[in-house]
């Protein structure tokens, strides 16, 4: 299978720990993605500074196809980031380069020559989701913990598989899932952090747990879950199969720091 991948990216940079590793949705979920054997390619904007050069080299290294990424004169966004007893706490974020992001064409021709495309709320592409739709190529879209978020309802439309996160199961949760599916995806997912995940399919629930193991760092574990989950939806497998990927994938990510 290829898996495009596209929209935001930023360097995640620990200052108490002087590291900085590559990130952001898309980015996190192609090299995951690689990592579970498939093949797939990232498409977005990096700056013309040291950064950028540490984002593209770093995802070349992991094997992703990095033909699509522009580099444009200015600098890489960059979020702040402490690790504190395992948990990140996110500090300012600077956008960057990653403002003029804008998709062409050949991007979106490009994007559609894959068997699905992934991306997020950050990844400015919501416009233009539309375009890869009516030309029948799949969809997942990132939403994370932003309920409320104006860029749902210019995206859920044209969304196949739409990724939310929240704190536990409980029955907004489950109203909301249900207020989403009505809207167009195929599937709802609602990752749950330590309490697992919940899908909705427009019939029923379906509710998995995680796959315990030691945490380092909880930095991309969503990304992981999403990459371990695609991956299951592509090879036909059923929505509890497809869960435990996720979980199985999310747990491999926790044992060390950064998110890749």
């Amino acid at each position: 299978m290829k898996i495009a991948t596209v929209g935001d990216n930023c360097i995640d940079v620990y200052e108490n720990l002087n590291q900085a590793f590559p990130g952001g949705n898309p980015v996190n979920v192609a090299v995951y993605l690689v990592r579970l054997g498939e093949k797939a390619s990232y498409t977005g904007c990096i700056g013309d500074d040291e950064y950028g050069k540490l984002m593209i080299n770093a995802l070349a290294d992991k094997g992703v196809d990095v033909s699509h990424i522009q580099t444009l004169q200015g600098n890489t966004a960059i979020t702040k980031v402490e690790l504190i007893d395992g948990e990140r706490v996110f500090g300012d974020y600077f956008e960057g380069v990653l403002s003029k992001f804008k998709l062409t064409e050949e991007d979106i021709d490009f994007l559609c020559q894959h068997d699905l495309v992934h991306t997020g709320l950050w990844g400015m592409i919501e416009n233009d989701l539309w375009k890869i739709k009516e030309k029948g190529t799949p969809i997942s879209f990132d939403f994370a913990t932003k309920l409320n978020d104006p860029i749902i309802e210019k995206a859920i439309s044209s969304v196949d598989y739409a990724f939310f996160a929240y704190e536990q199961d409980d029955d907004f949760i489950r109203e909301f899932m249900k207020n989403m599916y009505a809207k167009g995806p195929k599937l709802i997912i609602v990752t749950l952090g330590e309490y697992g995940s919940l899908v909705y399919d427009g019939h029923k629930f379906t509710k998995y747990g995680i796959v315990p193991v030691d945490v380092v760092d909880t930095m991309g574990a969503g990304d992981s879950f999403i990459a371990g989950f695609m991956k299951g939806i592509l090879e036909k497998k059923g929505i509890r199969e497809c869960m435990h990927m996720g979980a199985a994938n999310s747990s491999e990510t926790l044992k060390y720091t950064g998110a890749w």
